[in-house]
């Protein structure tokens, strides 16, 4: 699975702490729902593999001060915040999404 992330240029640490939080966050929901059990660690996994080396690396370049002692706490902590970050947005477009598709459904939500 490490050759694969390699290949892809994604770190398999920063792809653990998208998918816990997206765990997390589907966990918090008080109603729990199937896609979003599904789609939340997927969701979460997948944007803070791909969009935190560049948060941090823009927040770096802007002079934003940032934690020094560990480049891979810093790193791993946007990561998590990122696939939380990630699965309110995704939230928003379900709901969206369920709503034009189908208004008496989502109203039933």
């Amino acid at each position: 699975m490490h050759d694969l992330f390699e290949l892809l240029g994604i770190k398999g640490p920063v792809v653990a702490a998208g998918l816990a939080g997206g765990v997390l966050r589907a966990l918090s929901r008080h109603r729990y729902k199937l896609r979003e059990m599904v789609a939340s660690p997927i969701c979460g996994a997948l944007a803070a593999a791909y969009l935190t080396l560049p948060a941090v690396s823009y927040f770096k370049a802007t002079g934003l001060p940032l934690p020094e002692p560990s480049d891979d706490t810093t790193t791993l902590a946007a990561a998590f915040l990122i696939g939380v970050c990630a699965m309110w947005i995704s939230d928003i477009l379900f709901e969206f999404v369920v709503r034009k598709l189908n208004p008496t459904l989502g109203d039933d939500d």
